[in-house]
Order: structure tokens, then C-alpha cells, then sequence
């Protein structure tokens, strides 16, 4: 049971790195709003950059969360034949 427990930690932080790069893109969609309705397009162009860095990192970070549970869902699958046996 450790080993699930030990991916259950693991995925529980990868959570948290999802939940903290979705706040940061909301933070700077939000930015991106103000600069097209100031038309500052220097700067926009520099968030918008930003914006599509963070959705390539959450991308990964989801993948590596998919991993996760399916790994997850295997040790218990595992523990649960052994805990039969």
C-alpha cells in the first residue's frame, strides 16, 4: 500500500502545479484584456507569448498527471489481486 500511497502523494502535487499555472494564465488573460482595450500591442504581443509558454507547460503538466493515474489505478488493481490471494 505504500507505493500507492506514495503516487497518490505524487499526483496530489502535481495538482497543485496544475491548479497554480491555470490561476497564472487566468492573471494573464486578464493582462491581455487590458492591453488590447489600451492597444498596447508591444506588450500584448509579450503576454500573448507568455500565455502560449504556460498552456504548452499545463499540457505537459496534464499529461504527467494522466501518467499518474493510471499508475495510480495500477498499484491499487495490483494491491487489491494481492490482498485476494
Amino acid at each position: 500500500m505504500q507505493l500507492f500511497d506514495d503516487l497518490v502523494t505524487r499526483q496530489i502535487e502535481t495538482m497543485d502545479q496544475l491548479i497554480k499555472i491555470q490561476e497564472e494564465i487566468e492573471r494573464c488573460q486578464e493582462i491581455e484584456n487590458q492591453l488590447f482595450e489600451l492597444e498596447d500591442l508591444a506588450k500584448l504581443s509579450i503576454i500573448q507569448e507568455e500565455i502560449d509558454i504556460m498552456r504548452e507547460e499545463l499540457k505537459a503538466i496534464q499529461h504527467t498527471f494522466q501518467i499518474q493515474t493510471q499508475q495510480i489505478i495500477k498499484s491499487f488493481s495490483d494491491e487489491k489481486k494481492l490482498c485476494a490471494k
